[in-house]
């Protein structure tokens, strides 16, 4: 058994390796979680008893296989709620991240059993996020980001980079979400934004920074 604390380091240093970071260190992990780098320190050591991490002070940290399976089934629990949530308690993407936070500590491994079968067995989240099996695998769709597209090329929205309240309302807005056509259809050279039709029924301009954050079907 883990804390919610622990289980909120694991998931966060899994999570910055999965980013690409190779040198995942005390610093990386405290911006994460908002949190003091000697706070960090304590943590890993604590983690590196209980055989969760691979700890060296002034080396980074790697998880072990076991912190790994407990990583994956801390998301796989988060993901689901999130689908619970939207497809059957009618909240919004962007409404969320924080009750599935919660909820992705309950213990329980027949009631997340259960709530798999409920749902379906969903192999994504409302955010386009791959969930894992039970197993431990993950499956992800082939995809690429808006700000890599060519002009006049088109894809399907299978996704997002960022899972924040504001930037899921500002897509909301835009009338972007998962399963909608965009088509790219001028850049600007001088911000990297973007032209775009939405579904073939409105065109609007994005930042480069919204690009940066939206999968399309590759």
């Amino acid at each position: 058994m883990h804390s919610f604390t622990e289980e909120n380091y694991i998931k966060a240093i899994y999570k910055l390796s999965d980013s690409g970071l190779t040198d995942v260190n005390t610093n990386a992990i405290a911006d994460v979680l908002d949190t003091r780098a000697a706070s960090v320190t304590d943590m890993l050591r604590k983690l590196s008893a209980k055989g969760v991490v691979n700890y060296v002070k002034y080396k980074g940290v790697t998880l072990t296989e076991e912190g790994n399976r407990i990583a994956l089934k801390i998301i796989r629990k988060h993901r689901l709620w999130e689908v619970f949530l939207v497809e059957k308690l009618k909240f919004n993407w962007d409404e969320v991240h924080e009750v599935a936070e919660e909820l992705e500590h309950i213990t329980s491994d027949l009631l997340v059993k259960r709530l798999d079968e409920f749902l379906g067995h969903p192999k994504f989240d409302p955010h386009g996020d791959p969930i894992p099996t039970e197993s431990g695998e993950i499956n992800p769709k082939a995809q690429k980001l808006l700000a890599e597209m060519e002009m006049n090329e088109a894809g399907i929205v299978v996704g997002v980079n960022a899972s924040q309240p504001l930037f899921l309302q500002y897509l909301d807005k835009m009338g972007i979400r998962l399963g909608v056509k965009i088509k790219v259809l001028d850049r600007v050279p001088y911000d990297n934004s973007l032209e775009i039709s939405i579904d073939n029924l409105r065109n609007t301009v994005v930042s480069g920074e919204v690009t940066k954050n939206i999968f399309l079907s590759a």
